[in-house]
C-alpha cells in the first residue's frame, strides 16, 4: 500500500477508546475504520496505526479485526508494547504466527515474480525430450497389456493343475 493511499485512509480512523494499561504494560487501541470493509488487511491497519497515533518504533499488535454486518465498517483492537519480548510473553503464540506468516507471504510472491520458471535452453532439448516422453508412454501402456495377460495365464494354470488332479 503506497504512502498516499494510506493518508487517504487516515481521515476514516474513528478512535472509540485509547487506554494505557500499567498492569500489563501496553497501550490498547480500539478503533473503527469507516468505508474499508472487504478491504483492510491486518498489516495495513497495523501500518495505518502506527501513522494515525506516530507510534514508529513501537510493537503494535493487532488482536481483532471485526466486520459489520450490513455496514461498510471494521472495528479493531490492537495493542501497542514498547518491547517486543514482552508483547511475545503476554499474547497468543498463535496470533504472532498468522502475523509472520502474512509478512513472509508478501516476499514469497515478489520472489516468484523475479524468477522466470525455469525452460529448456534450446529447442532441440526440447524436440528431444519430447519422444522420450512418448516412448516411455508406449512401454507403460505394454506394461499394462502384460498385467492383463498375466491374471489370464494363471487362470489356465489353474485349469490344467485341476485337470491333472482329477486324473
Amino acid at each position: 500500500m503506497n504512502s498516499h493511499a494510506a493518508f487517504e485512509y487516515m481521515s476514516m480512523i474513528e478512535t472509540t477508546s485509547d487506554v494505557q494499561n500499567k498492569l500489563l504494560l501496553r497501550r490498547e487501541i480500539t478503533c473503527t475504520f469507516k468505508g474499508l470493509a472487504g478491504k483492510l488487511k491486518k498489516l495495513e491497519a497495523v501500518d495505518m496505526i502506527a501513522k494515525q497515533f506516530k507510534l514508529e518504533g513501537k510493537v503494535i499488535v493487532p488482536i481483532m479485526l471485526k466486520n459489520h454486518t450490513g455496514r461498510p465498517m471494521i472495528s479493531g483492537t490492537f495493542y501497542v508494547y514498547d518491547d517486543e519480548k514482552l508483547a511475545r510473553e503476554h499474547v497468543k503464540p498463535a496470533i504472532f504466527k498468522r502475523l509472520d506468516k502474512a509478512k513472509g507471504g508478501g516476499e514469497k510472491e515478489e520472489a516468484k515474480e523475479a524468477a522466470p520458471p525455469a525452460e529448456p535452453k534450446d529447442s532441440a532439448e526440447k524436440k528431444e525430450a519430447e519422444p522420450g516422453k512418448k516412448e516411455e508412454k508406449v512401454e507403460k501402456k505394454e506394461d499394462k497389456a502384460e498385467k492383463k495377460e498375466a491374471p489370464a495365464e494363471k487362470k489356465e494354470m489353474k485349469k490344467e493343475e485341476k485337470k491333472e488332479e482329477t486324473k
